[in-house]
């Protein structure tokens, strides 16, 4: 019995290894360029959630960059089976880490380079999450009031969130997505990047999900 005992010890020391060396990798890689689809001038994107539909249409003449890369996600499937991981009624509300941790690691890295703001945070709009220069990749949100400040608040000498769209059909459901956790889950986004879905599941449960996001005519 001592040498099967061994045996899978060792396993278990190797897969470990290899996660923790996987999810250090993904902290420190550089970025690198991905080359995203181009996107129409304008398109609709219709999200079916856990509490109904909502429709975001994009304008490529705001922020070219963003908007490819919204095209290319959705086109990709990416946004299906995402948690609404931050919920903040009378703000913002985010979404968009994928469930598949592969996948995050891949996106994380795929970094846009920084676009001006020209249009206003007015309730509805939308744009991409940062955490500084050069740093948008995958994380939307949604503005549920007018957020003037995000128009020029200035990160690691960045100014302002380039929206890229807008709410057109569905804004109610904003309002109807559980709030209870706040914006507890923001600090605490590497851990959705490491285990996907199976960490929001186990210690925030109840939140609400994209299901589907489909371009539409």
């Amino acid at each position: 019995m001592t040498k099967p005992y061994l045996l899978l010890l060792l396993c278990l020391t190797f897969f470990q290894s290899s996660t923790s060396k996987a999810y250090t990798s993904h902290v420190s890689r550089p970025p690198f360029q991905q080359v995203d689809l181009k996107a129409p001038a304008s398109f609709k994107v219709l999200f079916t959630t856990s509490k109904g539909q909502f429709i975001i249409e994009a304008y490529r003449a705001w922020a070219p960059l963003a908007v490819d890369r919204f095209y290319t996600l959705v086109k990709k499937g990416f946004y299906t089976n995402t948690y609404v991981f931050r919920v903040e009624k009378d703000y913002v509300v985010q979404f968009g880490i994928s469930n598949d941790p592969k996948e995050s690691t891949y996106w994380d890295k795929a970094r846009l380079k920084d676009e001006p703001v020209q249009q206003k945070h007015l309730k509805g709009m939308v744009a991409f999450a940062r955490s500084g220069k050069h740093s948008r990749t995958t994380q939307l949100f949604v503005n549920m009031q007018d957020n003037a400040k995000l128009d020029t608040t200035m990160r690691e000498g960045v100014h302002g969130y380039p929206p890229f769209g807008k709410v057109i059909s569905g804004m109610q459901i904003f309002f109807q997505f559980n709030d209870r956790y706040g914006k507890k889950i923001l600090p605490l986004q590497d851990s959705i990047y490491r285990y996907g879905n199976r960490y929001l599941d186990r210690y925030f449960p109840g939140l609400d999900k994209v299901q589907q996001a489909t371009i539409i005519k």
